[in-house]
């Protein structure tokens, strides 16, 4: 499963707010809500993520491995 925690402290950093991805660098409403549920987002969202924060990838998601079912 992808997780995006390392967004949110990337973002604590350098003072970002989900207001800003929003209202000044075009994200949707719509995309930050996935983001925040850790819901699927495109490669090309996630490039402009980078790009807005200036960051790696492992800045913004990280994969976890899905804990196998008894």
């Amino acid at each position: 499963m992808i997780v995006y925690d390392p967004l949110w402290r990337t973002m604590a950093l350098r003072k970002v707010t989900t207001y800003t991805l929003r209202e000044k660098c075009g994200i949707s409403h719509a995309t930050v809500q996935r983001l925040q549920a850790n819901m699927p987002v495109s490669t090309y969202t996630l490039n402009r993520l980078c790009k807005i924060l200036d960051c790696r990838l492992d800045d913004v998601a990280v994969y976890i491995p899905d804990q196998a079912q008894p």
